[in-house]
C-alpha cells in the first residue's frame, strides 16, 4: 500500500471559460484516448504470463491508477467550479479576471492576470486569485497602494493599470 497523502485542498471555485475548456480537454484526452491505450497495453502484457516480473504489466497498472486518480479529480473539480465569462460591473476595481500592472517601491513594474487556481501559470504572468499578492490587490483601484508580506519583509506596491480583456479572448 502506498504512502498516505491527505486530500489536496481545493482553491477558489472560479475559472474562466477558457480554463474550463482546458480542464475538459485534459479529461477527454485521459478518458477517451490515453486510458484505452494503456488498458490495451496492460491486457496484452497480462497475456504474457507471470505478472510479478512483467514490467509492462506493473507500470501499465500504475499508469492506470494515475489516470483514474486524475480523472476523478477533474470530474469533481469541473462539477464544483463557477465559470466566469463576464467582467464585473465595476471595472475600476480589481477582481477575478483583471489584468493588472503594479509597481514596487524601486519603480519596477509587473503585469499579472488574476485567474483561478486551476489555470495559474507564473511564466505567463497568470496569478492565482488565492496567491497573497492577488488577495492583497482585490478591491483596489488605479493609484491605490497595497502591502504584501514576504519572507524579506513587507513590500509596498502601487496599482498602475486595470483591464478586463482576457474574459473576451483566450489567454496566451
Amino acid at each position: 500500500m502506498g504512502r498516505y497523502r491527505p486530500p489536496r485542498r481545493w482553491g477558489s471555485n472560479y475559472i474562466s471559460k477558457f480554463g474550463e475548456k482546458v480542464l475538459k480537454d485534459e479529461l477527454h484526452q485521459l478518458w477517451k484516448i490515453e486510458r484505452p491505450l494503456v488498458t490495451q497495453a496492460v491486457h496484452e502484457a497480462a497475456l504474457n504470463g507471470d505478472r510479478s516480473e512483467n514490467g509492462d504489466y506493473i507500470y501499465g497498472k500504475k499508469r492506470l491508477r494515475e489516470i483514474d486518480s486524475r480523472v476523478r479529480y477533474l470530474t469533481k473539480r469541473l462539477e464544483a467550479v463557477t465559470v466566469v465569462s463576464q467582467p464585473p460591473s465595476n471595472q475600476e476595481k480589481i477582481y477575478f479576471g483583471a489584468t493588472v500592472t503594479i509597481e514596487n517601491e524601486e519603480g519596477e513594474t509587473q503585469r499579472y492576470t488574476i485567474v483561478g487556481p486551476d489555470e495559474f501559470d507564473l511564466k505567463s504572468n497568470k496569478l492565482s486569485m488565492d496567491a497573497p499578492v492577488a488577495k492583497a490587490m482585490f478591491g483596489k483601484q488605479v493609484d491605490d497602494e497595497f502591502a504584501v508580506h514576504t519572507p524579506n519583509g513587507e513590500q509596498l506596491y502601487y496599482v498602475i493599470t486595470i483591464s478586463y480583456h482576457f474574459l473576451e479572448q483566450p489567454m496566451e
